[in-house]
């Protein structure tokens, strides 16, 4: 664990390793991704290890609450996401969380573009690339906003693919930290700095 972690947005406890999930407008794909991973790390007995938030790389929906028909997927899905308020990822917050996980290559570049540093963009990552049978054309977490009940399903079914993997490094990581943690995205999932 990195001990210059200070306490942030979704981070009171700097003993916790913290995941962020990041989307466009943090409403619909980060929120899903949030609560799927929480209710996976739980499942894990790691809560009290990982704390995980949310956040979207636009302003747009900032104050709001996830979108009715992503929250009334989780629901479908046996997840529960309460008290989730939209807001918009910070720079700094770089030296807050330890993992963050774009949804897409375009909130990565977002990202990247706040990442300063070889640790800081180490630390940025598509949620997909802990999923083995995401191809590199089919990397993404789609946006379903806009869609209907079954595009919001699939959704909650895409980042149900990739928690487990993700638990599992986080599990390995925790139980002996390496200096390769985060983990690097396979061959040929990386982005280019934009």
């Amino acid at each position: 664990m990195n001990p210059e972690l200070s306490t942030g947005p979704g981070r009171p406890d700097v003993s916790r390793y913290a995941v962020i999930m990041v989307c466009t407008g943090n409403i619909c794909r980060s929120p899903i991704a949030e609560a799927v991973l929480r209710s996976q790390l739980a499942h894990a007995g790691l809560t009290g290890s990982v704390s995980v938030a949310s956040a979207g790389t636009g302003r747009w929906h900032v104050g709001q609450d996830a979108d009715p028909q992503a929250l009334a997927a989780l629901e479908r899905a046996g997840y529960r996401l309460p008290d989730h308020r939209a807001r918009q990822f910070e720079p700094g917050w770089l030296r807050t969380y330890d993992l963050v996980l774009a949804m897409d290559t375009g909130n990565e570049r977002a990202l990247l573009r706040y990442a300063t540093t070889p640790p800081d963009r180490a630390k940025i990552h598509l949620l997909r690339t802990y999923d083995p049978a995401a191809s590199e054309e089919d990397r993404e977490v789609a946006d379903p906003y806009g869609g209907g009940p079954a595009d919001f399903d699939r959704t909650v079914r895409v980042v149900e693919a990739a928690c487990p993997h993700l638990v599992d490094e986080l599990s390995r990581h925790l139980a002996g930290p390496s200096d390769t943690w985060p983990a690097p995205p396979p061959p040929g999932r990386s982005v280019d700095p934009v």
